[in-house]
């Protein structure tokens, strides 16, 4: 019997209002992530790469159709509900780090903890550990406005893992970034999410990074079709 699907999206449909008429950029997909497989989602801009990765994650809440995760079908949560599984279980990185500027380095990662009700000094540990790991223990007490975009995209990174999620999403997290920094930045997060089997699915358009990926998806006209790798 094979494991439960980390991810299953069932009649997914999300649309929005455009000059009175409705336009769907998700219409009833169907489909299931496994754990621990890399799977990148292509599209053209505006083709609902970003409305999928904020449906799996409860950002948003689709027009029709169920969002399962783990096994609990989020889409049935509340929106407070939402947030706090999304707090414990899912890992976000966002295309422009999202860092909040009067806070340093190692408060950024472990902000999302505290928030939980995690004890400070517990959490530091740890969160000192991943940031050895992305090459930045040495700036925790720098604020994010002196570190470059590749160094705020790794301490992203980190903020997205350090509360050890089993599903990471990623928004275009290299397309602000040059073209040596954003290989960096992929092969760190590829390390950190293959080395603990998690499940990592990233939205790009960059097809150096669709090929190193286990599947790729494409949306287009409302549906998911695989490109590459196994259905």
């Amino acid at each position: 019997m094979s494991a439960a699907p980390v991810v299953r999206l069932e009649g997914l449909s999300k649309g929005f209002q455009e000059g009175g008429r409705e336009r769907r950029v998700l219409d009833r997909v169907d489909y299931d992530f496994v754990q621990g497989e890399f799977v990148v989602l292509l599209g053209h801009s505006g083709s609902g790469k970003s409305t999928l990765l904020n449906l799996i994650s409860g950002i948003d809440r689709p027009s029709e159709g169920h969002v399962s995760i783990l096994g609990t079908r989020i889409t049935a949560l509340s929106e407070r509900d939402r947030t706090l599984f999304r707090r414990d279980h899912i890992g976000f990185v966002f295309q422009f780090f999202n860092l909040i500027p009067t806070l340093t380095v190692l408060e950024n990662v472990t902000l999302p903890q505290e928030l939980a009700g995690r004890d400070r000094r517990a959490v530091e540990g740890p969160a000192l550990r991943l940031l050895e790991r992305v090459g930045l223990a040495d700036r925790r007490d720098t604020y994010p406005d002196k570190l470059s975009g590749g160094e705020q995209q790794r301490v992203a990174i980190a903020r997205a893992l350090a509360h050890d999620p089993l599903l990471a999403l990623a928004d275009e997290p290299t397309g602000n970034l040059d073209d040596e920094t954003g290989e960096r930045v992929l092969a760190l997060l590829l390390e950190l999410t293959r080395d603990a089997g998690r499940t990592l699915i990233m939205a790009t358009h960059n097809p150096d990074v669709a090929a190193r990926a286990d599947r790729v998806l494409q949306l287009h006209d409302g549906a998911l079709r695989v490109v590459s790798g196994q259905p």
